[in-house]
């Protein structure tokens, strides 16, 4: 238990500087914020990783030559070397060069000095029918150099034979019961026909060469730490492409990666942690689980179950974790501070049950699920975000954007804060069990109920937009946010949804717009707007009838300066805009269709001319979130959930779903929220949805028939 819980806290402690130490909202400078981030996950990777000069190639002195010879080995009398039955055992630490074939044979390392080995393979082909190509029993460490210029070759059996039959190891082409380094510039060729490619029991490190690895479950495993600085590594097998194992010891089963060219088609995870994931730098080429599906259905807007639902046993998580097909996966966190990836994933893309922090990077994305996913907190803090297919693009209990450009398309949400996680920092789960407490002592007890207070109060369910340019293109809700939302810079593009029982705006707490740029196009049945507390005005326009894709909307003050031009990529009958160049007690004209000069990002057009469009309304802002339809302000935004309201509390009234309901007899209320929720569920089309509607002689409120003011 004691361990359990120096883990937990452990865990919390590098989550909290990981994501919050360049996340203060007072900090204006979002370079700042961005540099800090990126120098974290740098400190991150000092801390887990230690190379020493013997992990680097050198040049080859003073060695021991040993020529494989098919079903022989020549080497010097004197060397610490026995050949026996196909099998070359290296006794004692030294550097040893190999060179030529070794048929259905082992190299051996049981070093009795516990020093050293180094394995030179200048030009080797060794295949074994029943064991690992190289295996090591015992040493300090072993270093395999690849000597510049030449091919390495290295296969097992598809069968083993073990001594023992409740042996499991070796269970690799290459296997190291001690720490395992390998590095040069040659070319190493593994064939892993029994389980994995290459094993390590303790760290497995590479700083160079060209490998390239099949296997039937694993390619590079090590079991405390894998590190890579350099090389080109393809890697393709039916498990997971690159894994660390040690999931009992809080210090170990990190991955480091600093450099390198990966190439990686697995069957499940392309990289997979039990600790956290750590990237500054290198090209990803990733393809996990035969890659995404042609089709993504969308979840259909389903709730989080609740802790005691996701509760399973131990085989069943073994089970599911053991069908995971994630382009990059950590249980505490992930951070990515550079790089370039492009990955392809039939589950989530990027995924951590604790922690996301990206603070740079090209990433270009497919998902069968999530496109990037964190049960507990995402910081994007810079980089360049591709989601160009996913269930939800991006997805936390808490959200932080400080920077970067981030383009996400979503069969259901675009950006959803989940909320309702019992999760800690860093992936563990709150320990509530009255028998465990009842271990600790009172002074322990104390100390660990305030960790976990600070950090639910630091990890409310909140979207935090700082800085950036972010562009949503959502079937579902385009932000939805089951706790708050707050914009305090940047710029926020929604598109999206059509459907009127999603929204391209959608909350349960409050929308605090004070500061950027947003704008959000959709549907109109379920639009909701800023918080009326919210320092900067918006004004939401709802059209009669829907408009079609890429009609420009303009509005411009009173003396022609353009405040916002966008074209929204999909239908729509309702769009919100605040920034921070709508003022109160002015005047404003909102135009559609037309053209413009400005230049174009996403739909959003800047710094030009805009002409050719017909003035729909001339409208004067008096209150901080302006309802507008043809005729000018209205009185009320009907039709809408929480915010969509008039008031702009985002608090939904009694039913949940504002002026839907509103004028209904209770039953007929019962009815229709029992209809709404089973769409909600994914139960129920929106068709189908409309058709029972229709029998009860209810439908979708039409706000463009809401009272309107004389336009002014």
């Amino acid at each position: 238990m004691i361990k359990k819980k120096t883990f937990k806290m452990a865990a919390v402690a590098l989550s909290a500087s990981l994501l919050f130490a360049c996340s203060n909202k007072e900090d204006s400078d979002v370079t700042v914020a961005s540099a800090a981030a990126t120098e974290e996950v740098q400190t991150q990777v000092e801390a887990a990783v230690n190379y020493s000069d013997d992990d680097q190639y050198s040049a080859v002195e003073n060695f021991e030559t040993i020529q494989l010879n098919g079903t022989e080995a020549d080497f010097d009398s004197s060397a610490a070397v026995i050949f026996d039955d196909n099998t070359l055992t290296i006794k004692a630490g030294g550097t040893y060069v190999l060179s030529g074939s070794l048929d259905n044979g082992q190299i051996s390392i049981d070093s009795e000095d516990k020093k050293t080995v180094r394995l030179v393979l200048d030009g080797v082909e060794i295949n074994s029918s029943d064991t690992s190509a190289i295996n090591v029993v015992n040493a300090k460490k072993t270093v395999i150099s690849l000597e510049e210029g030449t091919e390495n070759v290295l296969s097992d059996g598809e069968e083993y034979v073990f001594e023992d039959s409740d042996a499991d190891e070796p269970n690799a082409a290459i296997f190291s019961k001690d720490d395992l380094t390998i590095n040069g510039s040659g070319r190493l060729v593994v064939n892993g026909n029994y389980n994995n490619g290459i094993t390590s029991k303790d760290e497995l490190k590479i700083t160079g060469g060209d490998i390239q690895i099949t296997a039937v479950d694993d390619g590079l495993m090590g079991r405390d730490l894998v590190a890579v600085k350099d090389g080109t590594i393809a890697i393709e097998v039916g498990g997971d492409g690159i894994k660390s194992s040690n999931d009992e010891e809080a210090a170990k089963g990190t991955i480091a990666i600093e450099g390198g060219k990966f190439s990686i088609v697995s069957g499940n995870d392309g990289i997979q942690s039990t600790a956290s994931v750590y990237i500054t730098d290198g090209a990803y080429t990733i393809a996990a689980g035969g890659g995404s599906p042609e089709t993504i259905a969308p979840s259909g807007g389903m709730m989080r179950a609740s802790q005691e639902e996701a509760e399973t046993t131990d085989e069943t998580a073994e089970e599911t974790a053991s069908d995971s097909a994630k382009g990059i996966k950590a249980v505490t966190n992930l951070a990515v501070s550079g790089g370039t990836f492009a990955i392809d994933s039939l589950d989530d893309a990027v995924h951590s049950d604790g922690d996301v922090a990206i603070s740079g990077g090209e990433w270009t994305i497919a998902a069968g699920d999530d496109g990037i996913h964190a049960n507990n907190a995402a910081l994007v803090a810079g980089g360049t975000i591709e989601v160009a297919k996913s269930n939800e693009a991006l997805e936390a209990d808490n959200i932080t954007v400080n920077d970067g450009t981030l383009v996400l398309t979503a069969a259901d949400d675009g950006i959803n804060v989940s909320g309702g996680s019992t999760m800690m920092p860093g992936g563990m789960a709150r320990e509530t069990d009255a028998a465990e407490s009842s271990t600790t002592d009172e002074a322990e007890a104390i100390e660990e109920a305030e960790a976990d207070a600070a950090a639910e109060e630091e990890l409310e369910s909140k979207l935090t937009v700082n800085g950036g340019f972010v562009s949503v293109n959502a079937a579902g809700d385009g932000l939805d946010s089951n706790g708050s939302i707050e914009i305090t810079g940047g710029t926020v593009l929604v598109d999206g949804p059509t459907e009127n029982m999603n929204g391209s705006l959608d909350y349960d707490g409050s929308l605090m717009m004070e500061g950027g740029l947003l704008i959000a196009a959709g549907s109109s049945g379920m639009l909701q707007a800023a918080s009326e507390e919210s320092a900067q005005s918006s004004v939401v326009m709802t059209f009669p009838e829907t408009q079609a894709p890429g009609t420009l909307v303009h509005i411009e003050d009173s003396a022609g300066n353009e405040i916002a031009t966008f074209a929204p990529a999909k239908e729509f009958q309702a769009i919100f805009i605040s920034s921070p160049d709508l003022m109160a007690d002015s005047s404003y004209t909102l135009f559609t269709g037309g053209t413009s000069t400005g230049t174009e990002a996403n739909g959003l057009y800047q710094d030009g001319t805009y002409e050719g469009g017909t003035q729909i309304v001339d409208f004067t802002i008096t209150e901080t979130v302006s309802w507008v339809d043809e005729n000018g302000i209205t009185e009320a935004g009907i039709g809408s959930m929480g915010g969509g309201m008039r008031s702009g509390t985002g608090t939904p009234p009694e039913g949940g779903m504002g002026g839907m309901f509103e004028g209904l007899d209770e039953e007929s209320k019962a009815k229709m929220q029992e209809i709404t929720q089973q769409v909600m569920d994914g139960t129920l089309t929106q068709e189908e949805a409309e058709a029972h509607m229709a029998e009860l002689g209810l439908e979708f409120p039409d706000r463009g028939a809401a009272k309107s003011e004389p336009a002014e």
